[in-house]
Parts: C-alpha cells; structure tokens; sequence
C-alpha cells in the first residue's frame, strides 16, 4: 500500500496533470485514488455541460458518517504556463529544496498536504467525527460549476459541512504569517457613454462623449469610499480602460468606453454600490450612457472563533509564529462556503503562484502538512 503521510509524492503527482482550467488532464483521478486507499467514500461530481459550459469536474470525499464534518476545500485547475520557465511546468521536480510546478502552491501543493495529514491521523488515532474534501477544477476560471454547484449537491441530499478549511495560498512571504477569515467583495464595470460622431473642426455639429465619460470616471474616484472597518482595509476602485476606438486624429468619437473594479468591505454590498454610482453618473448633465456590473463575490467576514483559533494555535505550534488574522487579496470559493458554514483559509507562501517557475520549499510542505494534522487533532467540536 502507498505510504500517503508524506506530502511530496502526491504533490508531484498532481502537479503533472495539466490541468489548466477548464480541462482536468486527470488530476482528480489521482487524488480520488489517494483517498479512496485512505478509506474515504468518493463522489466524481461534473457539472457544466447541462448548462451548455464546458464540462468542469469535480469531487467530493468524506471519511466517516457520524459526527461533525470537518471539510477541506480546494481546486486542481491552475491558471495557464505563460512564459519564462526554466523548468518543465508540469514536470514535478525537486530543484534544490523546492518542488517546481504549475500549481505547487496554488494549490496542488497544499492538497497533498491535507490528505498526508489525514493519513497520519489514520495511523495514529483516528478522526473524531467526519472529515470531507470538497476539490473543484473551476475555481481560476469562471467558478460556475464548481464549489457552488457540489454545495448545491450536498444540499439537496440534506449533508451539512460544520467547519470548513480552504487551502489557499495565504502567506506573503513566509509560512504562518496570515490566515483568511474574511475577503472583500469584487465589482466589475463597464460604462459606456454615448454621444455624436463629428468633425474636429465643428465640434459645435458633434456632441463628444469623452468630457462626460472623464467627469463621471472622477466622481467615482475622487474621494475615498470609506476609511475601512475593523478587519477590512478601505475599499478600493481601479480604472482598468478608457477606450474609443478612434483611430483618426479628425474625428469626434460617437461613443465612449471605460472598465473599473471596486474592491469593497463589509460597509457595502454589491447592489449599494450600484446605487451610488448610479447616482454619481446621472447628476453628470446631458447625454445618455449604460452602465453594465457584474458582482464576483460579495464581502465576508467568519468572525474570530474557535476554527480561527484552531488554525492560529497550529500554525504557533508548529513555525512559532502568531498569524494575523487577514482578509485581504483577492477572491477565492470561500465566498460560497461562507454561506454553508464557517469558513477559514490557510495555506502556503504564495510569493510565485501564477508565476513562471511557481514552487514551494519542501519544508513549507512539510510544515503545512504538520499544521493540518494539528487542526485536525484538535478541531473543535463546535467551531463557531
């Protein structure tokens, strides 16, 4: 029988699956053969395709039946290779002291680490209650049919997740610095503003959207949104394009185009961020304009309790260091989970995700593996 304790077979192993999203290239074959050897009931969960998407897999595994039902929450799909790799990108090396791939630390890495903790559960004591994976290969791309949709599956069948673990990378630049109890939410805008086309030389004929589409992008950005609240920096907006299409030097553009994201706390929510920049653009005189936006993730918060509390003494028990307890960065599935059940996140450095040459130290594997098998020891019954 393989020996699953040790995280770095089953790293490589994944990391040799190409599986860019939405394609799986049978990486959770290989998970789903690790932890069926360790007992666990597993469910090959695909979705998309009654949708008319592209077909994204996904797993569910749970050892145990009674008890509380501890889950592990993760993605196999990795963003593209891009360029400027000094090593095969799905080669699984061991360079030195570090384990090269794409998806080493986002997050192929942090799964082996899991399942190595909870082989050496097994064959010490055994878990408590219930221990779950819940593994999507949607999570870098649209995250349709993914975490979402199994939710939706473990719902319907009246299963219930009691505390949830995700294994995002969470630390800047060193093994135990952060872990996630909360992230902002994310909008995207598309504004377009309409006017005339016409003449350079009779702009009086034209009516030039480009005045009103600037005054409208300041008065969003002018002033802060807000200050910030107790575990969230201020929110943000970011202009990502301003575009008209003109090619000519002569002619007034007939219309106008600008993209922003706001990246927003818990003082807002997507639709009263709607409002209030509905309200800026129209007290912008004259013109007409549309306005498209599009909600990725709502603001969250899973409050300081005993699952943070589990993970802050593992991660001090093991790397000696006492974690913030952070929501910044990006999105990531806890933002579905949250609505399932408290929801905290832990995982590797992630200085190279998305990178050329993304790698994790060895021993960063071993001490995340180590910081798993202590929450799992001692995970409260009741986390929150």
């Amino acid at each position: 029988m393989t020996d699953y304790t040790d995280p770095l077979p089953l790293a490589q192993a994944l990391i040799r699956r190409p599986s860019v999203t939405p394609a799986d290239e049978g990486a959770l074959a290989v998970l789903e053969q690790a932890l069926a050897a360790l007992g666990f009931a597993c469910t090959r969960l695909p979705f998309g395709e009654d949708a008319g998407r592209p077909r994204i897999e996904n797993l569910y595994a749970r050892l145990g039946g009674n008890g509380e039902n501890f889950c592990f929450a993760g993605h196999t799909d990795v963003v593209p290779v891009g360029t400027g790799w000094t090593v095969a990108p799905f080669g699984g090396e061991v360079i030195g002291d570090h384990l090269f791939g794409r998806g080493a630390t986002d997050m192929k890495g942090a799964i082996a680490g899991f399942v190595a903790a909870v082989a050496r559960l097994l064959s010490a004591e055994g878990p408590g209650g219930s221990i779950s994976l819940l593994i999507t290969g949607d999570e870098e791309g649209r995250a349709l049919d993914g975490t979402v949709r199994v939710l939706d599956w473990l719902k319907a069948r009246g299963e219930r997740l009691d505390a949830c673990l995700v294994g995002e990378p969470t630390n800047p630049r060193r093994l135990g610095e952060a872990i996630k109890i909360g992230r902002r939410g994310s909008l995207n805008g598309r504004l377009r503003v309409l006017g005339a086309q016409g003449h350079t030389a009779y702009p009086h004929l034209a009516d030039n959207p480009l005045p009103r589409l600037l005054d409208m992008l300041q008065s969003a950005i002018k002033e802060p949104l807000d200050d910030g609240s107790e575990h969230f920096q201020p929110s943000t907006v970011a202009l990502t394009s301003i575009d008209v299409g003109n090619g000519a030097t002569n002619v007034i553009p007939g219309e106008a185009r600008a993209a922003f994201n706001i990246r927003f706390n818990d003082r807002h929510s997507g639709r009263s961020l709607e409002n209030w920049l509905r309200r800026k653009f129209d007290a912008i005189s004259g013109g007409a304009y549309e306005l498209e936006i599009e909600v990725s993730g709502e603001s969250f918060l899973t409050p300081p309790c005993q699952l943070s509390e589990a993970i802050c003494n593992a991660v001090r028990e093991v790397t000696g260091l006492t974690p913030e307890l952070s929501t910044s960065g990006g999105t990531s599935d806890a933002r579905f989970i949250k609505d399932a059940c408290p929801v905290a996140e832990f995982g590797l450095v992630g200085q190279t995700m998305h990178k050329a040459d993304e790698r994790v130290a060895l021993a960063d594997l071993e001490a995340l593996t180590r910081i798993y098998h202590h929450v799992l020891r001692h995970s409260p019954a009741s986390p929150c």
